[in-house]
C-alpha cells in the first residue's frame, strides 16, 4: 500500500482563486472610482470618498473585512503569478522562491490586518 504526501498546493490554489475572481470583479471599479473619477469629480458627489468616510468604512466591521479581503486576496493572487511566471524567465523556484513569495503575501495580510483592527471600531 502506498502512502500519499499530503499537499498544500490547494490552500495557494484557493487564495489565488478566490484573489483572481475578485480582482478581475472588483479591480477596474476600485482603479475607476479611486483613480480617475473621485479625483476627476466625475459620477460622485463632491466628497464622497473624503478622509472621515473612509475612516469610518474602515472602521466598520463589513468595511474591515472588505479591505481585508481585497488586499490579501489580490496580495495572495499576485505572488501565486510571480511564484508560477518565475520558470517562464529561467529561474526554477525552489522552496526559498516559494517561501519568499508566499512569505511576503503572509506578512503583508498580516500588517494588514493589524493595520486595520489598530483604526478601532
Amino acid at each position: 500500500m502506498k502512502i500519499r504526501k499530503r499537499s498544500n498546493a490547494p490552500i495557494f490554489w484557493g487564495l489565488f482563486g478566490a484573489g483572481g475572481m475578485l480582482s478581475a470583479l472588483f479591480g477596474p471599479a476600485l482603479v475607476f472610482i479611486t483613480g480617475i473619477a473621485v479625483p476627476l469629480g466625475l459620477l460622485l458627489p463632491k466628497g464622497a470618498m473624503n478622509y472621515p468616510k473612509m475612516l469610518a468604512f474602515a472602521q466598520n466591521f463589513i468595511g474591515k473585512g472588505f479591505i481585508l479581503a481585497v488586499i490579501a486576496l489580490f496580495m495572495w493572487h499576485a505572488v501565486h503569478r510571480i511564484y508560477h511566471s518565475l520558470h517562464e524567465f529561467g529561474i526554477h523556484a525552489g522552496t526559498g522562491a516559494k517561501v519568499l513569495c508566499y512569505g511576503s503575501a503572509f506578512v503583508g495580510t498580516v500588517i494588514s490586518a493589524v493595520v486595520l483592527l489598530g483604526l478601532g471600531f
